[in-house]
């Protein structure tokens, strides 16, 4: 694997995912063990030709001989062709390019919520642009992956569970994320945004450990008893996960009390109209 050398990769010190795979770039060869750091810490005059609004939101790769700066998707093209040189063409087909700046785009105008920074960071002056499209784009992928395989999974709960039609978990995720907006709105109308990015990664976390035992139940018959206790633990878990992010936003519990309080609700009113 070649390295790319004299080149510097600004990553987000506030995102632990950007600090993952930066620090990954370094492990496994394809940066210099000194081609990192984190935006938040280069001076202004070390770089005067980084546009450091852009490199809060997309990041930026610094050519260490030329000065000259690349953002977001072809920062991370030319780490990769560098290592990988047959992947040049693909880097180089323009729809290949546009899908990939958009997935790109999409990551990281949400990467806040999807993995929400410590209490102890956010000093930094300069913050990720909010983008209202890609954080409603976020929500409705979210929704729409979350309800399809909620909806299987409802399915290995038969007779614990009355069965419902094609569209009922799709208009309870849905309904969540407007009863959760209408009580944030009301609570603190400045955090929804931030706190419905948080709420459906959440949602999404619930679907994914849920998917493992959706994909079981291919070959093993398993007995209702034990979907539904499975479904219970994860529940858990995002129940104790939706009160450390509402920590982190500094919500208190309201939030996490109508949250709980929706899904009790929407299950009396199954079983009670079935």
């Amino acid at each position: 694997m070649k390295t790319l050398k004299n080149h510097l990769i600004l990553f987000d010190a506030e995102c632990p995912m950007c600090r993952m795979y930066t620090h990954a770039f370094v492990e496994i060869g394809m940066l210099d063990n000194n081609g990192r750091t984190a935006y938040q810490e280069i001076p202004a005059q070390a770089c005067p030709m980084l546009d450091r609004q852009r490199a809060v939101n997309e990041i930026a790769l610094v050519n260490q001989e030329t000065g000259e700066v690349t953002y977001g998707v072809e920062s991370l093209f030319k780490v990769f062709a560098a290592s990988f040189p047959f992947l040049k063409p693909l880097f180089l087909f323009s729809p290949f390019v546009w899908l990939m700046s958009k997935i790109y785009a999409f990551i990281a105008f949400n990467r806040r919520v999807i993995i929400p920074a410590p209490i102890e960071t956010n000093s930094f002056e300069l913050q990720p642009t909010f983008r209202l499209d890609y954080r409603i784009a976020y929500l409705f992928v979210t929704w729409i992956i979350t309800a399809f395989i909620l909806s299987a999974y409802a399915a290995l709960m038969n007779g614990l569970l009355p069965a419902g039609n094609a569209y009922r978990e799709y208009l309870i995720c849905g309904g969540q994320i407007f009863f959760q907006g209408a009580i944030i709105s009301i609570i603190h109308k400045d955090k929804g945004w931030d706190y419905l990015g948080n709420m459906m990664t959440i949602s999404f976390g619930v679907a994914l450990l849920l998917l493992p035992v959706l994909l079981l139940a291919q070959w093993l018959n398993l007995h209702p008893i034990f979907y539904a206790v499975w479904f219970m633990g994860v529940a858990g878990l995002m129940l104790l996960e939706h009160i450390r992010r509402s920590r982190l936003l500094e919500l208190g519990w309201i939030l996490t009390s109508s949250w709980v309080l929706y899904r009790i609700l929407v299950l009396l009113f199954i079983l009670l109209t079935n």
